[in-house]
Parts: structure tokens; sequence; C-alpha cells
């Protein structure tokens, strides 16, 4: 995957988010998945140490609230923040850039993993009609064995495709859809 901050530019992004009021560290990073749309969620690890590092330098100051430490922006944070309004329209443009690059990756990712589920899907569905006899007729030595086989194997397989944690939206309504698709397919044999 592609870095989502070029050197120095999480910082600025902090800088400026903060310069718009305080913030919880929760929040700064649901900001930033929203800004991403989705497609990053940034770490508790890659935001608190940043924000550390800015109130060491004096440009941050953190206040606890219960169990929540609240970050506003000092006179200095400010001060960098307007001295550094040409970056931050820069930064606005490469983050955009790689929302896109992000964006691109995952669509390409889904397609790949689309295609490879429809091609197992589809095999699975070759070998269940393969497999299938007319239920007035008495299934073959072994053959109702075959066919149980890829009825349970189609099954199996598109429950964890379905309920792989990386699975996509997408990838569910592509799995939902051959699965319909198949089911057409065996309902004109009747």
């Amino acid at each position: 995957m592609s870095p989502v901050f070029a050197h120095g530019q999480l910082r600025l992004y902090l800088l400026a988010l903060l310069a718009e009021g305080p913030h919880h560290g929760y929040e700064i990073m649901r900001d930033l998945e929203q800004r991403f749309n989705g497609l990053y969620t940034p770490s508790a690890g890659t935001v608190y140490p940043r924000l550390a590092k800015l109130e060491e330098e004096g440009l941050v100051r953190r206040s606890d609230d219960g169990r929540k430490a609240t970050y506003t922006l000092t006179d200095a944070g400010r001060a960098e923040v307007e001295a550094r309004q040409d970056d931050l329209g820069d930064l606005k443009v490469d983050l955009d850039r790689s929302v896109s690059q992000l964006a691109d990756e995952v669509r390409s990712r889904v397609k790949g993993e689309a295609a490879d589920l429809r091609a197992e899907l589809k095999a699975a569905a070759q070998e269940a009609r393969r497999a299938a006899r007319p239920v007035s007729s008495a299934p073959p030595r072994g053959g109702h064995d075959d066919f149980e086989r890829a009825i349970n194997q189609l099954r199996e397989t598109t429950r964890k495709v379905v309920r792989a944690k990386k699975t996509t939206e997408a990838v569910r309504d592509e799995v939902l859809r051959i699965v319909q698709e198949a089911q057409r397919q065996v309902d004109r044999l009747r």
C-alpha cells in the first residue's frame, strides 16, 4: 500500500486540525479516517507519539479530562500554522492524491479478489451441475456423495469468503450475485 503521508505531513495535518479547536486523540483518528473516506485509519501508535512530540516542541498543550486527553494548539502552534499556509495548500492536494491512490489500490484488490471468487464459485457450480442427478431417479452409488461434497464445498467456500475480515461490501455483493445466479441455473433444471 502506498504511504499516506509524506515526511512531516502528518505533523502539519495535526497542527492544522488543532487550529480548528481542541480535540481528543480519538477524535483526531476519526477525523483522519473520514478524511480518507474510511480507506485509512491511523493507529494510536501513529497519532499519540506525534502529539507527544508536538507537546514537547511547545506547539500543543495536553490537558487530561478523566480518561481522555484533550489537545489544544498553543500560541507557538498557531504561529506555525499561520506561517505554513502555503504548505497547507500543498498538503490538501497531496492528501487528495493519496485518497485517490488508496481508492485505486482498493478497487484493484477487490477486482482481483472478485475475479478469483467468481472462478472458484463457477468451478464449484460446474462441479455441482456435473454431479447433479434428477430427483426422480436413484443416484448411482457414490453419485449422491459427490453431489453433497460439491454443495458443501460451495457453501464452505462462500461462507469463508463472505465472513473474512478483509472482504469488502463489493465482494460480498458479488458473492450474493453469483450464488443467486447459480440458484437460477439449478431452478431451470426442474
